[in-house]
């Protein structure tokens, strides 16, 4: 069997160069895809881009601009960080209620035109988790296709273990708190005027998740929520969600409020009618 003959090179290639895209060549022939990206998650420090086979136009959108702040509402980045169950993972599987409705999927994912993304979820050791993620472009992988790479998991997760245990991982942030860095990104840019509850519904707004969801996450009400949505709004002087995604990202990212929000990702126009 071909993939026989491609599991071996992966075995031989592991601690060089070339192991990623030999486990990329592994994984495709099994099931067909367009682009291959791995990043290595520590904490809520900045994603290590480990590997990925994107043309330069799509390395842009989903490797560069992706570090600049939109990783934080990524579902693959939130699984990461208190990851129960390794494994091959599809993205509407991990995704909140209203993903679609979310700005991270509005102002960013909706860009890369993406059928379905999966991906492998390897912890490395306590302080580093990887994602191995498989992307479409036409059309979403099949039950049986997902079968069958769920089959090959335990090599991909031994293997990939192996080839990285040895990262050094960057002291920055790795001990960070979620909660603590969107504390500190909103007293930025609200003046210290939203409460500890605000800041809850402005994190699972963003990451789409809707009303009654909010409500049922922090035991309120989703009119309680609504309202919560209202006063945040007016506190931060802005009336959409669009605008909210911005001044979160650049909070996270250190850019201040007065910097351009040209360099936030527009939102898209493209209509999205399925769950990646």
């Amino acid at each position: 069997m071909e993939w026989l003959e491609h599991a071996g090179r992966v075995v031989d290639s592991i601690a060089t160069q070339s192991f990623p895209s030999e486990l990329a060549r592994l994984l495709r022939s099994i099931a067909p895809y367009d682009f291959t990206v791995i990043f290595g998650y520590a904490g809520t420090a900045r994603p290590l881009a480990l590997y990925d086979d994107f043309p330069l136009q799509r390395r842009i959108m989903h490797v560069e601009e992706y570090l600049e702040g939109p990783y934080l509402l990524d579902p693959f980045f939130l699984t990461s960080r208190n990851l129960e169950e390794p494994g091959l993972w599809r993205l509407r599987e991990i995704a909140p209620d209203r993903f679609l409705q979310g700005e991270y999927y509005r102002s960013y994912y909706a860009q890369t035109g993406l059928a379905e993304e999966i991906g492998y979820l390897v912890r490395v050791n306590e302080e580093l988790v990887l994602v191995a993620s498989l992307m479409r472009t036409e059309r979403k992988f099949s039950n049986a296709e997902i079968r069958a790479l769920k089959r090959i998991w335990p090599l991909v997760d031994s293997a990939c273990r192996k080839n990285w245990q040895s990262l050094a991982v960057s002291e920055q942030d790795t001990s960070d708190d979620m909660e603590a860095r969107i504390a500190r990104a909103f007293q930025s840019i609200g003046g210290g005027d939203l409460t500890k509850r605000e800041r809850q519904v402005v994190e699972l707004t963003l990451r789409g998740h809707s009303a009654d969801a909010i409500g049922k996450l922090l035991s309120i009400s989703p009119g309680t929520v609504r309202i919560h949505r209202r006063n945040i709004y007016a506190k931060l002087r802005i009336s959409s969600q669009g605008e909210l995604f911005s001044l979160f990202i650049e909070a996270m990212v250190g850019t201040g409020v007065a910097s351009s929000r040209g360099s936030v990702p527009a939102t898209s126009t493209m209509a999205a009618s399925t769950l990646p």
